[in-house]
């Protein structure tokens, strides 16, 4: 089997990842799940023959240099296709990512409508974190496409690789690839504010020098947005801090306070009828939540996320919860992805009960609400 039909089934029957390594035979993801897409085993050289026909001279040099190469490739009827090249035990391996091309719409993804509001601010930094296939790049994808739609102006993309193609719309959209309309992304970094944007989005937060880039953006008026690889806006803002030395972490949390609109955290589900949701957490950059970043207080935001439902804030445990009532997810599914299962798990088991009662309150006609005689009877 040729990588083009490999990737042909992962296109046409939706999977996310193909993986191709020395004796196992060829598997991908299927909504979460794993499957082989034949019996038989790769033979030793099989993936470097497949490694090969893709890559180009200088990606071979670089690849024979380095042991890694990142690269996308574009399928005529398939799709486009985000590949990573890599040795293991003496072997060169591959992982391919299926890269949906048409953009969703931000209505068909489900989203709390607060994003709405946060992807038409003018200025400030705006980050989405969550592990790899966490569905982050599809949401950004929709909100662009959203902004797009809906407001004038210069927006930058700045990514490695260009995963969805934005069409010029309101907006002028221009995109740029790492390795191929720039050498890196701290020099594509350097230069953009010289292409008068008024939205910058950067493809991942990987080190201080990208953070200090993403703040300057904001500080001087324009909307930042990004990723970064953390469980939840907590955990981001430790890893953030920790790209920096101790003696500057004072200043960073005092221009994270002063520039933050949101953090953006979501996980993927499975739902109770085989297809995947996301489940997202946010938290508003207000003036309580600021003040608590300048202070390093962050063991008591999501104590005040709770508190300000009413705002669109929400904690992951509480969009999973909403989504158990909902009936989109198990109560099990929730609960593996909480970040207090017991917590969680108490608060279903409550819900329950309580429906429980108002069940049996129905069937036999007792109800806990007084009526309008005992209302009126004060004594």
């Amino acid at each position: 089997m040729e990588l083009r039909d490999m990737l042909q089934i992962l296109a046409q029957q939706d999977g996310s990842d193909l993986y191709l390594s020395t004796g196992a035979p060829p598997c991908a993801k299927f909504h979460g799940g794993m499957r082989p897409l034949n019996d038989t085993p790769l033979a030793p050289g099989d993936v470097a023959r497949i490694a090969a026909e893709i890559m180009d001279g200088e990606q071979k040099q670089q690849f024979e240099k380095d042991l890694e190469m990142n690269l996308a490739i574009s399928l005529p009827q398939i799709g486009r296709f985000r590949i990573n090249i890599f040795k293991q035990r003496n072997e060169v391996s591959l992982v391919a990512r299926n890269i949906k091309t048409e953009i969703p719409r931000f209505e068909d993804l489900k989203l709390p409508p607060v994003l709405l509001d946060t992807i038409m601010e003018k200025r400030g930094l705006v980050l989405f974190v969550g592990g790899t296939g966490s569905g982050k790049s599809t949401s950004l994808a929709a909100l662009i496409d959203h902004r797009n739609r809906n407001s004038g102006g210069h927006i930058i993309t700045i990514e490695d690789p260009v995963e969805f193609v934005h069409r010029h719309r309101k907006s002028i959209i221009n995109q740029r690839e790492v390795g191929v309309d720039t050498r890196s992304f701290h020099a594509a970094l350097k230069n953009t504010l010289r292409q008068a944007p008024d939205v910058i989005l950067i493809g991942e937060i990987r080190d201080r020098e990208t953070m200090e880039h993403a703040l300057a953006f904001s500080e001087t008026g324009h909307l930042a947005i990004s990723t970064l690889h953390a469980n939840n806006a907590n955990q981001a803002l430790d890893r953030i801090i920790n790209f920096f030395p101790e003696e500057r972490r004072p200043q960073l949390l005092n221009d994270l306070g002063n520039n933050l609109k949101a953090f953006v955290s979501q996980r993927l589900v499975k739902t109770t009828d085989g297809g995947r949701r996301a489940a997202v957490e946010i938290m508003l950059g207000t003036h309580t939540i600021r003040d608590m970043i300048k202070r390093g207080e962050f063991g008591s935001l999501k104590e005040v996320m709770e508190k300000s439902k009413a705002l669109g804030m929400v904690t992951f445990d509480s969009a999973l919860f909403d989504l158990v009532v909902e009936g989109v997810i198990e109560e099990e599914e929730a609960v593996k992805n909480a970040d207090s299962a017991n917590n969680l798990r108490l608060k279903i088991k409550l819900w329950k009960e309580k429906g429980q009662i108002a069940s049996s309150s129905d069937a036999t006609g007792w109800s806990l609400e007084p009526t309008k005689d005992e209302k009126n009877d004060h004594f």
